[in-house]
């Protein structure tokens, strides 16, 4: 297969058309999708570190897996931004705004998010919205953001951190839940609407990791989730961190999926 080398913007890992592809300039954004022509078969297009920075955006960056992923892109050669809660509060769409008006990544990784479990019944209608404006809403708004900016520059990568409770969710877990399922549906719906324009989503579910967020897990607890995995060990965070940079550096063709990624 030839490969073509091309200056700055196509984005990183992304494959296109040996022949131009023109975005319209009447391109408003989140919903629209017009049609890009396709190139001659057999021909990449990729950009390579000597053209550009590469910049990668990671909501939730001071949470364990987020700080993993940071250190994972940063060692490749990637600007990185990782902002915690108290740089990008993903409650304020206003603030989402502001934040993105000054970046322009290449790849976007939405991995905030919090739990709150209880019962459905006792669970307050204040505590719900919380988990689901960070969990989902927040990301959604990172995404209808950033997503522009790729097609301007005619590519870029979204990956959304899901969970295995979005499939098989524990008692308790309504409003996560439902969150993280909220972001694979999420998925598929902007893969299918922006790939034409060269913009590749997909999600992740993790599996369970040893981060802060699980660590109030009973050694009972943990010990029960562990017997549902067929390899009898955990997944960590340095390898979705790697897996996060495979799937971006070297799946340029792959979008629209859901990767689970420990043995369950």
């Amino acid at each position: 297969m030839a490969v073509a080398q091309v200056p700055f913007p196509p984005s990183p890992g992304i494959v296109l058309a040996a022949r131009s592809q023109v975005v319209p300039k009447h391109f408003t954004g989140y919903g629209s999708s017009p049609r890009l022509p396709a190139g001659p078969p057999g021909v990449h297009v990729r950009r390579t570190m000597s053209d550009a920075l590469l910049q990668a955006v990671i909501t939730g960056g001071t949470g364990t897996l987020g700080a993993a992923v940071a250190a994972e892109l940063r060692h490749a050669g990637w600007s990185v931004d990782a902002p915690g809660s108290v740089e990008l509060d993903m409650c304020r769409p206003e603030e989402i705004a502001c934040y993105f008006s000054t970046r322009r990544p290449d790849l976007l990784i939405c991995a905030a998010g919090i739990t709150r479990d209880a019962p459905l019944a006792r669970l307050p209608a204040a505590v719900w919205d919380e988990v689901w404006k960070v969990g989902f809403r927040g990301a959604r708004d990172c995404a209808r953001t950033a997503i522009p900016g790729m097609v301007e520059r005619g590519g870029g990568h979204v990956v959304f951190i899901s969970s295995q409770s979005a499939v098989s969710p524990p008692p308790g877990q309504a409003a996560y839940a439902t969150a993280k399922a909220a972001l694979m549906g999420l998925t598929r719906e902007l893969a299918r609407v922006h790939g034409l324009q060269n913009i590749r989503v997909n999600a992740i579910l993790p599996g369970f990791l040893e981060t802060r967020m699980t660590a109030h897990v009973t050694a009972a607890r943990r010990a029960e989730v562990l017997t549902s995995h067929v390899l009898g060990r955990f997944n960590t965070c340095a390898c979705v961190a790697r897996f996060i940079r495979h799937l971006h550096e070297d799946l340029p063709h792959t979008s629209g999926q859901v990767f689970q990624l420990d043995s369950r």
